[in-house]
């Protein structure tokens, strides 16, 4: 079993720049794929980035690719999500999930199906 706690959210000013963490504890966290995913107010969760467990591989939304980086300290169990040139459309409760095991395509992390733990979420607010 896997604990996931993200934090990191707040306030920030359009344009400004955020950086989320994703702590685990619980299971060894090295081997774990881990995904950062999004839910606004009205709207489908939808998919951001997500990364493999030893880190040599990363994927991006489209809508994100360019401004959100995704890194991981295994080490530290933590998952981290850097945010730059935030936008008010980027205002919603971030979650990041992870799922056991190594996955042969990364496209396939971009699904939510494919995660066994996720957290409670972080609200990020972007002011115009």
């Amino acid at each position: 079993q896997v604990q996931l706690v993200e934090s990191g959210g707040g306030l920030v000013q359009a344009g400004g720049s955020l950086r989320l963490s994703c702590a685990a504890s619980g299971r060894t966290f090295s081997s774990a794929s881990v995904g950062w995913f999004r839910q606004a107010p009205g709207m489908e969760r939808e998919f951001l980035a997500a990364i493999t467990g030893s880190g040599d591989r990363t994927y991006y939304a489209d809508s994100v690719k360019g401004r959100f980086t995704i890194s991981r300290d295994n080490a530290k169990n933590t998952v981290y999500l850097q945010m730059n040139s935030l936008k008010p459309g980027d205002t919603a409760v971030y979650y990041c999930a992870a799922r056991d095991g190594r996955v042969s395509f990364i496209v396939v992390l971009s699904f939510q199906g494919q995660y066994d733990y996720w957290g409670q979420g972080t609200q990020v607010t972007v002011s115009s």
